[in-house]
């Protein structure tokens, strides 16, 4: 069976990481790495790691000279990863004992399948289980696809030579770039839906997806979906106003992605061209 590649990007989460650590080494699968990458953290995140891991072979560390940013971060996790199977855990948050033998084993049973994910758990502060969120097996191109409701979500697993036929992890897309990646994902192969929950997602204040930073999120997201609309040559307006919200509530969200220093920085750089038509 193959192995896979569990990448780790730390930025001032070491009180959390015990947690992610203790579910990797409880893991019913022995065929994995973890490649840990601190993004120089200003807490104690680096000898909270280091003293975990200990001399424990099957996790490698590594420091940013400089502070690179979690999208930065991943892709370098990407390059110093060993496997065909590649996946992102972040360091608050967990997975379940048998979350990368059953990962793994979809892989291998679906070897034209690219990208394979899960439900998860959502977890308090303490990562006690609050609730459950379910994923949904994607078939085709339609609005499902597009993960407003989370249609595809962690555990998500890569086969890395079908997500080297994308452009893969886009560090312009800020918060999102899971949600980019996903839909091109389902763009160059099929995707596989594990219905079991595999993943425990942490929520806390300083999580990149809650409270103050949930409109930041929803914002990338709409990046993500215009810059898909540009891949796909769709009417991305015509959909949105459709099926999602009243004219107004769309223009807001397109004014504010106009107003983006990093839409305009990304226009400028010949990155992001569907800016012209917002």
């Amino acid at each position: 069976m193959e192995s896979i590649s569990i990448l780790i990007a730390n930025y001032n989460n070491g009180v959390y990481f015990n947690h992610c650590y203790q579910s990797l080494i409880n893991q019913t699968s022995p065929n994995w790495e973890a490649i840990v990458i601190d993004d120089c953290s200003t807490d104690n995140s680096v000898e909270i790691i280091k003293t975990l891991i200990n001399n424990d072979h099957r996790f490698q560390f590594y420091q940013n000279k400089t502070n690179k940013g979690y999208q930065r971060t991943i892709l370098k996790g990407i390059e110093l990863s060993n496997h065909e199977i590649f996946a992102r855990l972040d360091p608050d948050d967990a997975l379940t004992s048998d979350a990368i033998e059953l990962s793994l084993k979809t892989h291998n049973n679906n070897p034209e399948v690219g990208l394979v994910y899960s439900n998860l758990f959502i977890c308090d502060n303490n990562l006690e289980i609050k609730s459950k969120q379910k994923a949904k097996q994607i078939n085709e191109l339609n609005i499902d696809y597009l993960n407003f409701k989370g249609e595809i979500s962690h555990f998500a697993t890569f086969k890395k030579s079908i997500y080297h036929l994308t452009t893969g992890i886009d560090p312009f897309i800020k918060r999102a770039e899971d949600k980019d990646i996903y839909m091109k994902m389902c763009e160059v192969a099929p995707v596989k839906h594990i219905d079991k929950e595999l993943y425990l997602y942490r929520k806390h204040s300083g999580g990149v997806s809650t409270n103050d930073n949930s409109e930041k999120a929803l914002f990338w997201h709409w990046v993500a979906l215009i810059k898909m609309a540009e891949r796909r040559n769709i009417n991305i307006e015509a959909l949105f106003i459709e099926h999602y919200m009243q004219r107004k509530d769309y223009l807001d969200n397109i004014s504010r992605v106009k107003k983006s220093k990093w839409a305009k920085v990304g226009h400028k750089l010949g990155l992001f061209k569907a800016y012209k038509h917002l």
